[in-house]
């Protein structure tokens, strides 16, 4: 590690502990323009970490519906450039709405979610959560837009194979390029919540699609489940570098058949699975995975958050209650259960923060780290197996002001970018105000250089 000092605190346990001087690693603020810049807590750095790309929701009226534009920062420079600006209404009833972008990991492109076109309105409706498609745009500023599922919502014959009957959200590419994971909104069956799927790029793609569609996880409708039975998949993220595992956060219907519990899950999507094999469904029909997929549970205890799987596919983060009662990180091997009677299978409690450990948990390319957001800063625990493992360092101050938020971890590891709300003057000199009276959400990036993933002070 390097001798730089990056934070004065470390926590030992539940403890606080001040180490060394009072110096921190120097933010830098990468957007100045009078808008919001939403990272949405995706995947925001194109692959040479050169870019980050943001929405603009919150400007000018509520959420992704009144969101204009999917945008792309040159950090180096600070230049802010349009990727893709539609015709839109906004307001109560707005379309097309564009947002929660992440860069491909492979190629110079931007993956978003895309509502209705103005030219669709009519025959749609206004963007909503079960009307809105997978999009993705070259990210050279020239427009050029692509979609990557298909929308069929026909209630006189079965869907369209490879085409979804509402609406996906979070696109989240593998760090291979070759899947894509999602969630999912049905509109043909709305007693049926959320649940996730993915998809992979196919000569059998409807429509005028890049990619063939399917759910990974089966629900039952809500409130009609069956003790042990799924009703909503959510909160899921790729485990390893060839999304073979998909961990996601499920409720189910506990073992009594009245309450319900949210777990860690993981499922299995091998390489062999043939995606073409889903049942696209019908208007009386959920839609169903494609053969050969199968899904695990392996809390059986309470569990939430996003979860984050490794870039190595060895261990998964997620959030549960710890020691002292407050919700912390927890890792977990992805065949591991909280009921195996091998510990190294067995979830290990990562973080023993005193007000729980927050949001954005973020894994080092390494492995030997996670990220997250601790009191409006940004903490890093080290979780290489050895004595360090526990042990939290601050990047930032903590309780400074506008709180940090939607943190993300460069590809390399060696930079963080966060966003928080900045004064900021508009074209007239003003200070700009959104559509809230408040004060809009720049960019910011922090270094990280450490190589071994484990922060100076661990």
């Amino acid at each position: 590690m390097s001798g730089r000092v990056l934070a004065i605190a470390i926590i030992l346990g539940a403890g606080l502990n001040t180490m060394g001087g009072t110096a921190f690693a120097q933010e830098r603020q990468i957007t100045h323009a009078p808008r919001n810049h939403n990272l949405d807590n995706n995947d925001n750095f194109s692959s040479d970490g050169r870019f980050l790309c943001y929405d603009t929701r919150e400007t000018v009226g509520p959420g992704i519906n009144n969101s204009l534009s999917i945008e792309k920062v040159e950090i180096a420079t600070e230049k802010e450039i349009v990727l893709y600006a539609p015709e839109a209404v906004t307001g109560e009833n707005s379309a097309p709405g564009v947002g929660a972008c992440s860069f491909s990991p492979v190629a110079d492109r931007v993956a978003f979610i895309h509502g209705p076109l103005l030219s669709e309105v009519k025959e749609r409706g206004y963007y909503g959560k079960p009307n809105r498609n997978g999009a993705e745009v070259l990210a050279d500023g020239s427009q050029a837009l692509s979609w990557l599922d298909f929308r069929d919502v026909a209630k006189d014959r079965d869907t369209l194979p490879g085409a979804h009957r509402g609406g996906t959200h979070r696109h989240e590419y593998t760090l291979d390029g070759k899947r894509i994971g999602f969630t999912y909104d049905d509109f043909l069956l709305p007693e049926y919540d959320r649940t996730i799927g993915y998809m992979e790029p196919s000569e059998k793609a409807p429509g005028n699609a890049t990619h063939f569609f399917a759910i990974l996880v089966p629900v039952a409708p809500m409130g009609k489940s069956k003790a042990g039975e799924l009703e909503k998949a959510a909160g899921d993220s790729w485990v390893g570098r060839e999304g073979l595992m998909r961990a996601f956060i499920g409720k189910v219907r506990a073992a009594d058949g009245a309450a319900y519990e949210e777990s860690l899950y993981v499922v299995d999507v091998p390489r062999s699975v043939d995606i073409t094999t889903a049942d696209a469904g019908s208007a009386t029909r959920y839609p169903q995975p494609p053969k050969g997929v199968k899904v695990r549970r392996l809390t059986q205890g309470n569990a939430g958050g996003i979860v984050r799987g490794s870039v190595q596919g060895d261990r998964i983060a997620y959030y549960a209650k710890g020691s002292n009662g407050k919700s912390q990180i927890f890792l977990i091997p992805p065949d591991g259960s909280d009921q195996a009677t091998d510990p190294a299978k067995r979830p290990v409690q990562a973080t023993d923060l005193p007000e729980g450990a927050g949001s954005c948990v973020r894994w080092h390319p390494s492995g030997n780290s996670i990220a997250f957001l601790y009191q409006g800063g940004i903490a890093v625990t080290c979780v290489k197996p050895g004595p360090k493992f526990g042990k939290t360092v601050f990047v930032t101050p903590r309780n400074d002001g506008p709180e940090r938020q939607d943190l993300v971890w460069s590809p390399d590891g060696t930079m963080f970018a966060f966003s928080k709300q900045v004064p900021t003057p508009g074209g007239d000199g003003k200070p700009f105000k959104t559509y809230k009276g408040e004060d809009p959400v720049q960019i910011y990036v922090v270094p990280f250089s450490d190589g071994d993933g484990i922060a100076d002070g661990a």
